[in-house]
């Protein structure tokens, strides 16, 4: 029988994509299944944009996300902007920011934060109707998966400055739904594929801003397989069938 070796490096690359359709279809479905209207009843995005990006951190308890951490997270912004931005959800009563510049949501931040797990909880319960198999084996795959990038950080040093740092890992609180687990889980992988990213382009002599206006050729493809390289560690968790299996899977969701 022919078996296909997918090795984590090409995994990495054949996943991103798929990663982001799955993420992408469940936050628009989040929007627009009662996360606008949500957002609208707290003052709208300019009181709650940035506490859906920082959910799966500042949704837990004393949950905090540092100055490093926001910025990894925003480094395709502009930093200007974006503390305006935080300036004005301080002023709505939505995050608490300290001296030291960390984050974290007010009791009526964290009452919003509630309400929008359960909208996820609702919309991709729908989305993803009938798929229960496919979930739950995505679920305890990226479980997988994020511990042991959590692990491979520890061991490197490189748990600070990081947008996988700052929200890994993501709040998951008992009886959370198999569909939260998913779309958060996809949420946070994104997040360690970003670091990977970045460290490639940095490693190029890029910015964010160069690397964002870089044209497709040689150079983007140099760093595109650089990044998938450096993505690569965690997936060697996982053996080259389930790799293959997980794709499938992913595929296999609507949206």
């Amino acid at each position: 029988m022919n078996t296909v070796e997918l090795a984590p490096h090409r995994f990495a690359g054949l996943l991103a994509p798929a990663v982001d359709r799955a993420f992408v279809a469940g936050m628009l479905a989040g929007r627009d299944g009662g996360g606008a209207e949500l957002s609208q009843r707290y003052g709208g995005p300019a009181a709650s944009g940035f506490l859906v990006d920082l959910r799966t951190r500042l949704a837990a308890p004393g949950g905090t996300v540092d100055e490093p951490g926001f910025a990894a997270i925003t480094r395709y912004r502009d930093p200007v902007a974006c503390q305006r931005a935080v300036d004005k959800q301080v002023a709505h009563g939505m995050i608490h920011r300290r001296p030291d510049g960390a984050l974290s949501a007010t009791e009526r931040g964290a009452a919003f934060l509630a309400e929008l797990y359960q909208v996820h909880a609702e919309v991709t319960e729908e989305l993803w109707a009938g798929h229960d198999d496919r979930v739950s084996r995505l679920v305890a795959a990226l479980g997988r998966l994020l511990a042991y990038a959590l692990v491979l950080a520890d061991e490197e040093g490189d748990r600070g400055g990081s947008a996988f740092a700052a929200l890994a890992p993501p709040y998951e609180p008992d009886g959370t739904p198999p569909g939260v687990l998913l779309l958060n889980r996809l949420g946070t992988l994104r997040c360690h594929r970003a670091d990977a990213h970045a460290a490639a382009w940095t490693a190029a002599g890029h910015t964010a801003s160069s690397v964002a206006a870089l044209p497709a050729g040689p150079e983007r493809l140099a760093i595109e397989l650089e990044t998938d390289r450096r993505a690569a560690g965690p997936y060697a968790v996982l053996s080259a069938e389930e790799r293959l299996t997980m794709l499938a899977d992913l595929a296999a969701l609507p949206g």
